[in-house]
């Protein structure tokens, strides 16, 4: 439960401190004077979206914290350790901001966290009802979800294998109804692709291969110039026989070797040039040797090299230009087109799997379907029998609540139930959908009755309702709030209300106050006792906080609350 709220610059309360706790709060206050801002705080801390517009004017931000008691461990300590957060002494605190240019940050456990870590914990701790809810109410989803938590943990267990079940047989469904209505456009493609392969298979490209050839091609396509070359550079370095007593290098070489040899006795400085000039010969002997062999190895018949090398060439380009980009993507093409090819060829095995499959899982969506309807069926009597006693205490003695079960169009993630609430008001009348056939005020005692039943089967550990007595009065606004005071028994209970009837079932009653300074409004909130709270009572009342007839009213309205409450 929440034990206590803090709030600044939020509407028109500058700064404010709710004191919370057990039991059954009543807030309430003069009209404008902010009570709606006591929602607005808790909403934002439950993750609701942030608006700039609520933020006090002239103030840079609003800034609203919460102080939860929860268990040290479960779902909720269990998400806050994973925020990073912590849970002091079973203390946790939930704080947010809205800047005035709209920006939003939450902090949870004392640690920054997204803001859509405020909504999981706020499904887990809080429940709240406000206008906006009442007429939900109206709508055959929030129907459906009524009953599912009065049907508890049985049902829901059904239902979290049914929707697993659920959404493999659409995924299913879906993939085999691709299948089939592309099987045709699928042969082509493969038919298509196999030729294509069968191209790319029968070249059998090799990596680097266009590098290769474009290299052959060069020499082939100079192969005369290259045999001069090499044979002139071979006869300089090495030549078999002097020409015109020109001497090769290798002769120059060894000639100079020799001078130095000559007279190095006389210089030890020479010993290492002449061992160069040794080297050097070395060297040269193997230059002419290699290019011996590279005139032996040039092509005898260069032109019909040249001609295979070409047409090569050609067969490869031929493949780039229908495959685009260059060889590389050839050879992908090769890799991803073959795969691609056998997920193509097993499409009769794919289909044949997915019919086995979509009818299995349909069996066992049907199967699961029918285990929800019974199992709603038979919440659906108690729940409709519960709330009718809950509302012949509300007021409406003579109203009949019926849960109506019948088959869905088609199946959905929530089964095949189409879930509606009959309310018959009086004897005679024919039950009609309480989307159309309940007043704004019959509306709320409707929900109120639903909520104080299904807390029985599945607690909330906080209920929040703003203005749940809108549209009731009299008597039927007193049993209002003895059924809230039933439900602060198993729950805390935090409640707006501008009806004396209902805060006096209170065991803890806040009143926001208003005041001015010409200027800017502000409001602040003080915790009632005594007779502050017979004031606030009479305020209710009359009007007026301190006429006699009110005070007097007020006293004996809370005697009535504190005796119906025992």
């Amino acid at each position: 439960m929440i034990e206590e709220l803090g709030i600044r610059d939020l509407g028109v309360i500058a700064e404010a401190t709710l004191p919370l706790g057990a039991g059954f709060t009543a807030v309430t206050g003069e009209t404008g004077a902010g009570k709606t801002m006591v929602v607005t705080a808790l909403g934002l801390l439950l993750g609701s979206r942030s608006d700039a517009g609520a933020v006090r004017a002239g103030a840079k931000q609003a800034w609203v914290e919460g102080r939860w008691l929860v268990p040290d461990d479960g779902i909720v300590a269990e998400r806050v350790a994973e925020t990073g957060g912590e849970i002091e002494a079973g203390e946790l605190l939930l704080g947010r901001s809205v800047s005035a240019e709209g920006r939003s940050r939450a902090v949870v456990g004392g640690r920054s966290a997204p803001v859509g870590v405020l909504s999981e914990l706020g499904d887990e701790l809080v429940v709240v009802h406000g206008q906006a809810d009442q007429q939900r109410l109206r709508s055959t989803v929030a129907q459906r979800e009524a009953l599912d938590r009065f049907a508890g943990s049985k049902l829901q267990a059904v239902l979290d294998e049914y929707r697993i079940a659920f959404n493999a047989w659409r995924t299913d469904a879906a993939e085999l109804e691709r299948l089939r209505a592309d099987h045709e456009s699928r042969m082509r493609e493969a038919e298509e692709l196999r030729a294509a392969l069968d191209e790319v298979e029968a070249a059998d490209p090799q990596p680097g291969e266009d590098v290769d050839l474009q290299e052959r091609a060069d020499r082939l396509s100079n192969l005369e110039e290259l045999r001069l070359a090499a044979a002139q550079a071979r006869a300089l370095i090495s030549a078999e026989d002097v020409v015109d007593d020109v001497p090769d290098a290798v002769a120059l070489v060894d000639g100079a070797r020799r001078q130095l040899e000559r007279v190095a006795e006389h210089d030890a400085a020479l010993q290492p040039i002449g061992e160069m000039l040794t080297n050097a010969g070395f060297l040269l002997a193997d230059a002419a040797a290699e290019l011996s062999g590279y005139l032996a190895g040039l092509d005898a018949d260069g032109a019909r090299e040249l001609e295979i090398v070409q047409e090569r060439r050609a067969v490869l380009s031929g493949l780039v230009r229908r495959h685009g980009g260059g060889l590389d993507d050839v050879l992908e093409f090769r890799r991803t087109g073959g795969l691609r090819l056998v997920e193509l060829d097993s499409d009769d095995e794919r289909i044949e799997g997915l019919e086995a499959s979509v009818a299995e899982l349909e069996a066992e969506v049907d199967r699961l379907a029918g285990s929800l309807t019974e199992l709603r069926t038979d919440a659906a009597g108690r729940l409709a029998t519960a709330v009718t006693t809950e509302l012949a205490a509300l007021a409406m003695p003579d109203a009949q609540l019926a849960v109506v079960i019948e088959p869905a169009a088609e199946a959905t993630a929530h089964g095949r139930d189409a879930v509606s609430i009959l309310l018959r008001p009086h004897p005679g009348a024919e039950p009609r959908p309480v989307s159309r056939g309940a007043s704004g005020g019959e509306l709320s005692r409707v929900m109120l009755a639903i909520e104080v039943v299904i807390a029985g089967s599945d607690p909330v550990p906080t209920f929040v309702f703003d203005e749940v007595d809108a549209g009731v009065g009299g008597a039927a606004a007193i049993e209002i709030g003895r059924r809230l005071a039933r439900l602060a028994e198993r729950s805390q209970v935090i409640v707006v209300t501008h009806l004396a009837q209902v805060a006096a079932f209170a065991t803890n009653h806040l009143s926001v106050v208003k005041g001015t300074d010409g200027q800017v409004t502000s409001s602040s909130v003080r915790q009632l006792a005594g007779a502050d709270r017979e004031a606030e009572m009479a305020r209710l009342l009359s009007g007026l906080a301190d006429s006699q007839s009110g005070l007097a009213h007020a006293r004996e309205l809370l005697e009535i609350a504190a005796d119906r409450a025992a």
